[in-house]
């Protein structure tokens, strides 16, 4: 299992970014994908879930209305569309999904939200 996260990087506050995950080793369309995050001197925390079949999405209250979840099946991948950035949304995004029992994590990409 390889996940590969792109996209970040430095934005103003109220910016925009999209992030988006390469995934590949496994049965992607098989699988619910996630997206944490870890702020500097924080605890790793769920941002998003997008389930397998049917694409339901599920989201951590502090991202609910900005953040939206999506997944390309064909491609492999799965995007984090993020708006109105704050600056508390500054971290190291991870892509995870759990196969077989065990948890994967990509190395991460850094959003900085700051003026």
């Amino acid at each position: 299992v390889q996940l590969v996260e792109s996209g970040g990087g430095l934005v103003q506050p109220g910016g925009s970014l999209r992030l988006s995950c390469a995934a590949s080793g496994f049965a992607f369309s098989r699988y619910a994908m996630n997206w944490y995050r870890q702020a500097p001197g924080k605890e790793r925390e769920f941002v998003a879930v997008i389930s397998s079949v049917g694409g339901s999405t599920y989201y951590a209250d502090s991202v609910k209305g900005r953040f939206t979840i999506s997944r390309d099946d064909a491609k492999n991948t799965v995007s984090l569309q993020m708006n109105s950035l704050k600056p508390e949304d500054t971290a190291v995004y991870y892509c995870n999904v759990q196969y077989r029992g065990m948890d994967y994590w990509g190395k991460g990409t850094l959003v900085t939200v700051s003026s």
